[in-house]
Order: C-alpha cells, then sequence, then structure tokens
C-alpha cells in the first residue's frame, strides 16, 4: 500500500518536515531503506546511521530530527508510530470466504460465510466461527469450539473441545489450547490421572506465537484475557490466568494456578512457580526464577543455579542479606582507616 508523508502526518499525529508528497510504499532499516520507504529512529545506538540513510523519510523524536538529512515525521513515540504506519502499509490479508474441498466441517457447526476454511482443516461439531475468520491449513477445532470474527487461526493450530477465542486474535502454527493440565494425585509410588473438566477463554485481540500451549482448566477455566501477547514456545498451565495487555517472551511459562496480573512484562525464559499472585505493572527480567507473590508493581530480577536443596535454602537466606552485609562491611572498613590513621599520628 502506498500513502503520501502528508496521509501519514495526518492520519499518525506527527508533525512533517519535508516535502508533503512524497509517495511511500514500504518500510526499512535507517541502513537498508531506499527512496520509496519510511524508517525509524528510537534507539540511540543507531543515531550515527541518520546521516548516511537513503530512506525517503525517517520518524524520529524532536531531539535528533535537526540532524536527520531527509524528511522526517517528529513524534515523542517514533518507535509506536513506527509501528503503527508499519501496519498501515502492510495491512493483514483479509479472508477469502470459502471452505477448501478437503476440509471436513460438522453438519452441527455454524461457520460464518464470510470465513476461509483452508485445506486439510478440520472443525467439530457444535463449533461456532464468526465473521471473516480464518482456519489455517490442517488446523484441528475440537467439539463445541468458538472462534470470533476476525481472528486467524493459523496452519496445524489444535483448539480442544470447549475452548473459546475471542475477536481479532492471531494464533501462529501450531499453538495447542486446550490440552489436558498436569494434574496427577500420587497413589502408593503411582499417579492417579485428574480429570481436567474446565476449558480455555481467551479474550479479543490476543495474539499467542508458535508452539505455545495452554492447558485447559481442571474445575475452573484457564483465561487469557483481552490484549495479551505471547511469544513462541510458552507454557501455560491449568487454571492460569494471565491478566488484560500482559506480554509475554519466548520460554517463559506459569505453573498451574498462578494469576498474573494487567500490563505486566515477562521476560524470555522466565519460570514462575504454581499458585503465585502477581499484582498489576510488574516486570521481570530475562530467566528470572518467580518463587513468591508480588503485590508491589516494579521490575524484578534474579535466578541461582540448582544445588542441593538445604544449602541452596541457607544461600538464599544469606544472598537476600549481601546489601546489609555490605554496607557493614564498608562502615568496618572506614572505622578500622580512621583507627590507622590515628595510629600513625601518635607514633
Amino acid at each position: 500500500m502506498a500513502a503520501t508523508l502528508r496521509e501519514l502526518a495526518v492520519r499518525f499525529g506527527c508533525e512533517l518536515r519535508g516535502n508533503p508528497d512524497i509517495v511511500v510504499n514500504r518500510v526499512g532499516t535507517l541502513a537498508g531503506a531506499t527512496a520509496d520507504a519510511v524508517t525509524f529512529l528510537a534507539n540511540p545506538v543507531y543515531r550515527a546511521q541518520l546521516a548516511t540513510t537513503r530512506a525517503a523519510a525517517v520518524v524520529l523524536d524532536v531531539h535528533n530530527s535537526a540532524a536527520c538529512p531527509v524528511a522526517s515525521l517528529v513524534h515523542p513515540q517514533p518507535y509506536l508510530i513506527y509501528a503503527r504506519i508499519a501496519t498501515y502499509l502492510n495491512p493483514a490479508p483479509v479472508a477469502v470466504a470459502g471452505v477448501h474441498a478437503s476440509a471436513v466441517v460438522a453438519s452441527s457447526a455454524r461457520v460464518a460465510a464470510t470465513t476461509q476454511v483452508d485445506a486439510h482443516a478440520v472443525i467439530g461439531p457444535g463449533c461456532v466461527v464468526g465473521e471473516g475468520a480464518v482456519i489455517g491449513a490442517g488446523a484441528v477445532l475440537g467439539a463445541n469450539v468458538a472462534i470470533g470474527p476476525h481472528t486467524r487461526v493459523g496452519p496445524h493450530v489444535t483448539l480442544l473441545d470447549g475452548v473459546r477465542v475471542g475477536a481479532r486474535c492471531i494464533l501462529h502454527p501450531g499453538v495447542v489450547i486446550g490440552a489436558d493440565g498436569f494434574g496427577f494425585a500420587p497413589d502408593q509410588g503411582t499417579w492417579q490421572k485428574i480429570p481436567q473438566l474446565g476449558t480455555v477463554v481467551i479474550g479479543d485481540d490476543v495474539e499467542i506465537g508458535a508452539n505455545t500451549t495452554i492447558d485447559r482448566g481442571t474445575i475452573e477455566d484457564t483465561v487469557i484475557e483481552d490484549g495479551v501477547k505471547l511469544d513462541n514456545l510458552i507454557q501455560i498451565a491449568h487454571n492460569v490466568r494471565v491478566g488484560a495487555h500482559t506480554i509475554m517472551a519466548a520460554m517463559s511459562g506459569a505453573a498451574g494456578s498462578t494469576k498474573i496480573g494487567k500490563r505486566c512484562m515477562i521476560g524470555g525464559g522466565v519460570v514462575m512457580v504454581n499458585s503465585l499472585d502477581i499484582c498489576d505493572d510488574v516486570t521481570f527480567t530475562f530467566r528470572s526464577i518467580v518463587t513468591k507473590s508480588v503485590d508491589v508493581p516494579g521490575t524484578y530480577s534474579g535466578h541461582l543455579p540448582a544445588e542441593e536443596t538445604g544449602r541452596w535454602r541457607k544461600n538464599a537466606a544469606r544472598f537476600r542479606r549481601l546489601d546489609s552485609l555490605a554496607e557493614r562491611l564498608a562502615a568496618a572498613e572506614r572505622s578500622l582507616a580512621k583507627l590507622m590513621e590515628t595510629k600513625k599520628a601518635d607514633d
């Protein structure tokens, strides 16, 4: 899609500096953009590339605008505006209505006339698929699955019985939603399976990355609220609740019955043990291990390698006192230095 810089400035609330009639039809990097592309500068690491960019225009903030050699779209949040411009210039393909001849659709399923159902997809009994949805090749919808309008279910996604997905969601290839949670009761050296009787409920505008898994609830449902963004290869266990607009990076996971608040940011490889309560607006940095509930918003970090449990607990307790021990050591060193100065003066 093509647009003039004037159109982009008006649509996205930017101050335009340069020729308003320049036409762009793509996005690019500062170093690689061509004369028909718009790029952006948000990270100061790349500021040196601004002087030699060949882009048609650069989205940047006012502090960098004077150094821009080409047209500029000035906004205090250049990364956000770039994302919006990139989306505008590259709109998602719309559903092509129709059911492929190799797809299998149960007679009791209700599939909107504007839905696209690709080759070898399976839509089970009692399913409801909304207007403009896309069911990708080889995707499987079990019984009584509900898919909201304009949701895109990627190739080889599996949605098991009773799963409900809201509107405008994106489920990338290989996602599995509604498999049994990991529930077993010990029975004299063996394991008794616990029936997983809940389902998974996903809100609107949720995006779930490739090969991520979300387990159904044991009795009540696992819930993913509106606007949540999950990366690839994430594990959400049974009865977890993820609050609205929380984002989780790859290889992270939440164990059973953990409740994650709204607008949280979970870094890659973060592990949350079971039955935690995480309040709104919490950030866990890369590979943090979360073993306690958090009730104060903020940024949290930390992980220790595995060792014998008793020793690990002692070391963990000492680790928490490191700051106070360091202060005491510094105070002792200052006192010792004064004593040495006094002794030298007496000698």
